[in-house]
C-alpha cells in the first residue's frame, strides 16, 4: 500500500514530544506517544515488557518479503534503545518473524520463531540462543472432528506459534495462528503437544492471538481474530474466550466472554488488576477496553482508523498490549501500510495498573530426574 505522507507528518510531530519523567505532570486518559521506532526489518508484532521493566521487540514477517533474518531489540522503560541480537537459522525463502512471548523463571527470553516454527530461548546477559520446544505441521481433520493429532480447519495450514503464557506447573501454553490449536510444551522443553482443539479456533488466514493465564491462575484467556473457517457466530467479529486448565492438564469447556465488532482483529491483549482487559484491535486500529463480566466498556479511538489519515492517534495496525505501571506498550505493526515511520513502539496512557505476568518458579526449568 501507499504510504501516507500526512500519517507520517502526524507521527514525526508526536516524536517530538518527549515522554514526561516519572511522576512529572499529568497525562490524560488514553493519552498516546511514540516511545520508540523499531529499526529493519520493522514490522514489530508483539512489545514484551520484562519483570526488570525493559521492553523486548522481536521484527515478524513482512508481507512484501525479504531476505533478511529477524532481531530482538532491547528498550529501557523510557524508550532508549539499549541492545540488540539477529536470530540465526531461520529459513529466509519463506514467511518468517519472531515474537518475544514471555521469559522464564532465570530471565531467558521465550521467542516463537514462525520459521522454522519453534520456540527459542535468549539470554540477554550472554546473548545465547537455545531451542525450547517445536510445533508439528498437522494434517487437517476429518470434518466435523477435532483431535490430538490434527488441525480442525477447513483448509491445510502451516503451524505459526504466536502467543504464550505459563501454566502453574511450569508448561507453556501457545496459540497457533493458522492451525485451530493450542499446544503445551512440557515443563523444560521439548516437543508441543496438542492441548486444545476446536473449529472455533479456525480463523482461515485470521485465527488465535493472544493469551493470558488469569489472576486465579486455573484459567487462561485466549483471543480469536476471526471463526470464518466455521467456528460459531458471525465470521467477520473477532472473540475473547476463557477456558479452564483442569486436573492432568485437561482443558475445560470454552466459554465465549466477549466479542468484538466486525473486522476488529482482535490480537494481543493484557489484563489489568481490575479485572479489565485491554485488546489490540489491529484491523480497525483501536483498543478495546472490556469489563470483568464481558462487557465493552470502553475503546480508543471512539471510530475506527484507517492508518493513514493523518490522525493524532498513529495507530497503524497495533498488535499487542501489555503494561509498564499504568502505561500500556502498544506495538504498532504497520502491516498493511508498510510504512516504517509507523513502526514503533507506543506508549498510551490506561489509568489502569496492570496485573503481573504470571511466571511460576519452574518457567523453564526441566524436572530433575530420579
Amino acid at each position: 500500500m501507499r504510504r501516507a505522507a500526512a500519517a507520517g507528518l502526524a507521527l514525526a510531530a508526536l516524536l517530538s514530544a518527549a515522554i514526561p519523567a516519572a511522576g512529572s505532570g499529568h497525562r490524560p486518559r488514553w493519552d498516546t506517544r511514540v516511545l520508540a521506532l523499531v529499526p529493519p526489518p520493522g514490522y514489530p508484532a508483539r512489545a514484551y515488557v520484562s519483570p526488570n521493566r525493559r521492553i523486548y521487540e522481536g521484527t515478524y514477517d513482512n508481507p512484501s518479503g525479504d531476505s533478511v533474518p529477524s532481531r530482538v531489540f532491547e528498550y529501557a522503560g523510557r524508550g532508549a534503545l539499549l541492545r540488540s541480537w539477529t536470530v540465526r537459522g531461520q529459513d529466509l525463502s519463506t514467511d518468517h518473524g519472531v515474537q518475544v512471548a514471555t521469559s522464564d523463571a532465570r530471565g531467558r527470553l521465550i521467542l516463537l520463531d514462525r520459521s522454522p516454527p519453534r520456540a527459542l530461548t535468549l539470554n540477554p546477559r550472554t546473548g545465547r540462543f537455545r531451542r525450547y520446544a517445536t510445533f508439528t505441521d498437522l494434517p487437517t481433520c476429518a470434518p466435523g472432528q477435532a483431535g490430538p493429532s490434527c488441525s480442525p480447519t477447513l483448509t491445510d495450514q502451516p503451524p505459526v506459534p504466536d502467543y504464550a503464557a505459563w501454566g502453574r506447573d511450569g508448561s507453556l501454553y501457545v496459540t497457533d495462528y493458522l492451525q485451530g490449536v493450542i499446544w503445551r510444551v512440557p515443563r523444560g522443553g521439548g516437543k508441543a503437544k496438542v492441548w486444545l482443539s476446536d473449529p472455533r479456533l479456525d480463523g482461515e488466514q485470521f485465527g488465535t492471538t493472544g493469551i493470558v493465564t488469569t489472576r486465579d491462575r486455573r484459567r487462561l484467556l485466549f483471543a480469536q481474530q476471526s471463526s470464518a473457517g466455521g467456528g460459531d457466530g458471525d465470521p467477520s467479529t473477532g472473540k475473547l474466550y476463557a477456558v479452564r486448565v483442569r486436573r492432568h492438564h485437561r482443558p475445560g469447556p470454552i466459554r465465549q466472554l466477549w466479542e468484538s465488532e466486525p473486522l476488529d482483529g482482535p490480537d494481543g491483549f493484557a489484563i489489568a488488576r481490575s479485572g479489565r482487559v485491554y485488546v489490540a484491535l489491529a484491523g480497525s486500529n483501536q483498543i478495546a477496553e472490556v469489563g470483568a463480566g464481558g462487557e465493552e466498556v470502553d475503546r480508543f479511538p471512539a471510530t475506527p482508523q484507517s492508518g493513514e489519515n493523518g490522525s493524532s492517534v498513529p495507530f497503524d495496525t497495533p498488535s499487542s498490549v501489555m503494561f509498564l505501571g499504568r502505561r500500556l506498550i502498544v506495538a504498532n505493526q504497520a502491516f498493511f501500510s508498510g510504512d516504517p515511520s509507523h513502526q514503533a513502539i507506543l506508549d498510551v496512557r490506561a489509568g489502569d495498573r496492570g496485573l503481573p505476568e504470571f511466571i511460576p518458579r519452574t518457567a523453564g526449568v526441566r524436572p530433575k530426574r530420579g
